[in-house]
């Protein structure tokens, strides 16, 4: 998305007129229930299966996910059991978040909604096929951050009456999603989806990301309050979006500067992007 607002660390009063004015959903029992397995010397594989298939919609999404292109090596899986085998713990995790946000913003409308989780899906699946190529930079995290980079848009759609108009608007007409929603209600999804992240348990790489994805001057940020491997993440997702606009059309695009900053900052050259340009329409498209 464009973007043309600096961001910086937050004040404690900012901060506290964030949590007061948005109402961040509680983390719901089953995604408790996947970390705290998730996060044991020796998680179990088995416990994880089982978790997964006690809810329908995690378990259609493990075995959908698991039989994507990212994944697959060409046969394809059939049982939770199997897609918990190929995806492995840190992508199960991802289902379950997701599924789980889905389910609070059920009451949202629904075409809105659908737009918004297909691009997120055919985004986080782009980014973690390109963060492939790339020696230090995880796929897992890669597809994790692009899928919840703006996670917290069905948040503030519940939180405000009026956000849902002023998404839709400023995707038609290519506007600053980030500086609409500063200038209407003192807070944006950038910051917000950082606190979802820290409420819900995910790593603090992810959560950094999706803190300053949206700040222009991410790439001069100093290490200890945007560490690289969280501006690496930020990097490969812009790209993915830029090589996905040219096939989506998406009014969401991001701009020029950001899409060059982020080839400078990976050292991908013209030639490289052309080469992913193909490798996403063979594999997404």
């Amino acid at each position: 998305m464009n973007t043309a607002t600096a961001t910086r660390p937050l004040t404690h009063a900012e901060l506290n007129e964030t949590l007061s004015a948005v109402r961040i959903p509680p983390c719901p029992s089953i995604v408790a229930e996947v970390l705290r397995e998730a996060q044991r010397d020796e998680p179990s594989m088995k416990v994880l299966s089982r978790i997964v298939a006690s809810d329908v919609s995690m378990s259609a999404a493990a075995v959908k996910l698991a039989n994507s292109p990212m994944f697959s090596p060409g046969s394809r899986v059939r049982s939770v059991q199997q897609a918990v085998n190929r995806l492995g713990i840190n992508h199960i995790l991802s289902v379950v978040v997701a599924v789980a946000l889905r389910n609070t913003s059920s009451h949202l409308p629904a075409d809105v909604m659908e737009r918004f989780w297909s691009r997120a899906s055919t985004l986080a699946l782009a980014a973690g096929v390109l963060a492939r190529g790339h020696v230090g930079i995880s796929p897992d995290a890669a597809y994790t951050f692009a899928l919840f980079q703006d996670a917290a848009v069905p948040v503030l759609m519940t939180t405000f009456p009026d956000y849902a108009a002023l998404y839709t608007g400023a995707a038609d007409h290519g506007y600053s999603l980030v500086q609409l929603e500063q200038e209407h209600f003192r807070c944006d999804h950038a910051v917000a989806g950082w606190l979802l992240a820290r409420s819900w348990g995910l790593s603090d790489r992810i959560a950094n990301a999706i803190r300053y994805h949206h700040d222009p001057e991410a790439y001069i940020l100093p290490e200890k309050e945007l560490p690289s491997d969280a501006l690496a993440l930020i990097a490969v997702s812009v790209i993915a979006e830029h090589v996905l606009g040219d096939y989506t059309h998406d009014a969401h695009a991001v701009g020029d500067r950001s899409f060059e900053n982020a080839k400078t900052s990976l050292g991908v050259s013209d030639a490289e992007v052309d080469e992913l340009h193909d490798t996403i329409a063979a594999a997404l498209i």
